[in-house]
């Protein structure tokens, strides 16, 4: 059975290009805000979710917040094209396990989520 990936990110072209990497190796579910992920976290088996940081309403680091709140223990990546330290200390420091600098390169994205897959 393929691991589950959660991707969350506010643009429809991330969101496209990040399954089409991803789809060969694992299931990709979309969510294209953190309120939509959070219903899908609840309803939903998922093994590691990337998370993106800059998103309209509730950011990612509000989402994140709210995922452990659930007492969820998913493994997180952030997800950030503004790469500010204070954002990516922001995800270190409440949990995640690791972020990636958007644009990304495929290789570099499936490196990045089988390390997070594998501390699960």
């Amino acid at each position: 059975m393929l691991k589950r990936i959660l991707v969350v990110d506010d643009d429809e072209m991330n969101l496209k290009r990040t399954k089409i990497i991803l789809q060969k190796n694992y299931e990709v579910i979309l969510a294209g805000s953190g309120r939509e992920a959070l219903d899908k976290i609840k309803s939903e088996k998922i093994d590691l979710i990337l998370l993106d940081i800059a998103m309209p309403i509730m950011d990612g680091l509000e989402t994140f917040k709210r995922i452990r709140e659930s007492n969820v223990k998913t493994p997180v990546i952030f997800l950030t094209a503004s790469g500010y330290e204070d954002d990516v200390r922001t995800a270190i420091n409440l949990g995640a396990v690791n972020y990636l600098k958007k644009p990304f390169f495929p290789g570099e994205l499936l490196k990045r989520v089988a390390l997070g897959l594998e501390g699960k």
